[in-house]
């Protein structure tokens, strides 16, 4: 699937099954909710947190397709093309960064 395929199937679901979008600024603080939620399991899966027993069945996958449903709903609503926006942030950091990183130390 491409992003313009998630894109349009994500705008299919929100507008039949889900009725219609959330407003903007609902799904902004769905999209820290949801951030908060990988955020949870990666603190607990390879950082010093235990797991408790609210996070048995808890997917990391799923939880980062959340992210992505919700920033592509943020992305459809405002008009953002994804598949543009993400080549063109590429190419920025090809840029920008194109020695950056090969010259950190930290990363040697």
């Amino acid at each position: 699937m491409t992003l313009e395929e998630a894109q349009q199937i994500v705008d299919k679901w929100i507008n039949t099954t889900g009725i219609r979008y959330f407003n903007e600024l609902t799904n902004t603080a769905i999209l820290m909710e949801e951030v908060g939620e990988v955020a949870r399991i990666m603190a607990r899966k390879y950082g010093e947190q235990s797991f408790k027993k609210s996070d048995e069945g808890k997917d990391l996958g799923d939880e980062l397709a959340d992210v992505l449903f919700v920033l592509i709903c943020l992305a459809n609503q405002t008009g953002v093309d994804l598949t543009n926006a993400l080549e063109k942030n590429l190419e920025k950091k090809s840029i920008r960064d194109a020695e950056r990183h090969k010259n950190n130390s930290k990363l040697n």
